[in-house]
């Protein structure tokens, strides 16, 4: 894999990471790679983030089912007003 920017910069510390957080970090990296390729061959981020967003709900249903996904989409309103998912905010 080669090195380039990640649009999903780690906001964890140096701490040792639990596998499953490890693995989704790795995961977002492999994202990062595809995402950055995508831009320079002339996609729009607002196109990625779409495709991106469809993609990651109907894996959730597939896995999950209907209810369960809505559940967690239920809680995206206050996680994304709590920072979650704001790339620029530190962590103290």
């Amino acid at each position: 894999m080669s090195t380039t920017k990640s649009i999903f910069a780690s906001t964890y510390g140096t701490g040792p990471f639990e596998r499953g957080q490890a693995e989704r970090q790795l995961a977002l990296e492999y994202l990062a790679e595809a995402w950055n390729g995508a831009e320079e061959d002339g996609l729009e981020s607002a196109s990625l983030a779409h495709a991106s967003l469809f993609a990651a709900l109907a894996t959730f249903v597939r896995l999950h089912g209907d209810e369960a996904t809505a559940d967690l989409v239920a809680q995206l309103p206050e996680r994304i007003r709590n920072g979650e998912y704001n790339l620029e905010r530190s962590l103290q």
